[in-house]
């Protein structure tokens, strides 16, 4: 490749994980628009007081009411809830008390909107102010009982991963779900005494690298050493490239071991797309990462021999099933038998050596440089 050209590419890959300058984006609102149920044929939506249904597309006010207690459903020409029959395919509902919906017993902070999709059932979005989303991620994210400086790490990580999100995802309906896919979150009914003050004492705090905004992964424990994120997502950062770590030997996903049916690896394998067989004969890594984590494994059939990206094998069995990356594996008469070390993805910050380095004495700056090297904690 021409040197010039070379040098070009590389500056347009360090660039392409943000567009907007950190300094651009503290001026606009924190509003974070959190997909909660992404198909639902129905639910049951409640409303404590005052309220008013609008019409999203033309902003025209439908309804005003108090007191909901109803079922959210979809008609032919457009959306059901209590005694509003609206004519459109997406509407507002919002309170004037800060907390009161309830979508199928669980409350929520913030506005709702509902959207009719073209399968006829409904995707619900909860928009929210930035800091009351963190308040309801975060006793999902990590123990409410872990020490607080850990605590206030991650609730900028949480924080920092939002923002991103939020200007990656303007086109969308939605910035995040409410998953592992993105940051599990229960909405008002989540928020803990500890968790709170954690995101009320950190506010407004976030990580950047460069004056950027960046995506602050973490996971729960990397059993050593984090990875790098190009490996991954082909995000370049120094924050993002993976550093040893000494401090989750202790975590209790330190080692995993797992025994699955030579059928039940197949039957996953097949319903990713990786047909064209009927017994796994074998499977063999290939290649690893500098660490340890895998990077390609060929599956031995009776019919063929399949490479699989070691992102995409562990994606096919389920990540909920193959704890980690960091793997050995063996197949032993009609079993698969997986050695395994840590859990998630292995990028940026590792929860377990964040608690562990709190008990040691650690402020959450000091967590946040270590696992992020080269990034800046800032307040917008």
């Amino acid at each position: 490749m021409d040197p010039p050209l070379k040098k070009i590419l590389s500056v347009i890959a360090l660039l392409s994980y943000c567009v907007i300058t950190f300094n651009c984006f503290a001026d606009q609102p924190k509003q974070v628009r959190v997909l909660i149920m992404p198909d639902a044929a129905s639910f049951n939506l409640k409303v404590n007081g005052s309220y008013e249904v609008q019409d999203s597309l033309s902003g025209k006010i439908l309804y005003r009411g108090r007191e909901l207690n109803t079922t959210a459903a979809t008609y032919s020409t457009g959306i059901l809830i209590g005694e509003v029959n609206a004519d459109t395919n997406k509407i507002f509902i919002k309170p004037t008390a800060p907390e009161a919906i309830t979508i199928n017993g669980r409350r929520f902070r913030g506005n709702i909107q509902l959207i009719k999709k073209d399968n006829a059932r409904l995707a619900v979005v909860n928009y929210i102010e930035l800091e009351d989303y963190i308040k309801g991620i975060l006793y999902h994210e990590v123990s409410h009982h872990w020490p607080q400086e850990a605590l206030k790490a991650q609730a900028i990580a949480c924080r920092t991963f939002a923002l991103y999100q939020i200007q990656e995802n303007t086109s969308r309906d939605y910035d995040v779900t409410s998953d592992i896919y993105s940051q599990v979150y229960g909405g008002r009914t989540s928020e803990r005494y500890r968790t709170t003050k954690a995101v009320d004492e950190t506010k407004s705090e976030v990580l950047t690298y460069a004056d950027k905004i960046f995506p602050a992964y973490y996971h729960a424990t990397c059993a050593g050493h984090t990875e790098n994120a190009f490996l991954l997502w082909n995000i370049d950062i120094a924050p993002l490239k993976g550093v040893p770590c000494v401090y989750c030997k202790e975590s209790p996903h330190f080692n995993w071991h797992l025994v699955l049916s030579k059928e039940e690896v197949r039957d996953a394998l097949i319903k990713s797309g990786y047909n064209g067989f009927k017994e796994i004969k074998n499977i063999i890594i290939l290649a690893e990462d500098v660490s340890g984590r895998v990077r390609e494994v060929k599956v031995i059939t009776d019919k063929k021999e399949i490479k699989i990206s070691g992102k995409d094998f562990r994606n096919s069995l389920g990540p909920n099933v193959i704890n980690s990356l960091n793997f050995k594996v063996d197949v032993v008469d009609d079993d698969v038998v997986f050695i395994g070390f840590g859990w998630g993805h292995g990028v940026g910050m590792c929860q377990w050596g964040a608690y562990f380095m709190a008990k040691d004495g650690y402020k959450y700056q000091d967590i946040l440089k270590y696992y992020y090297p080269g990034a800046d904690v800032k307040t917008f």
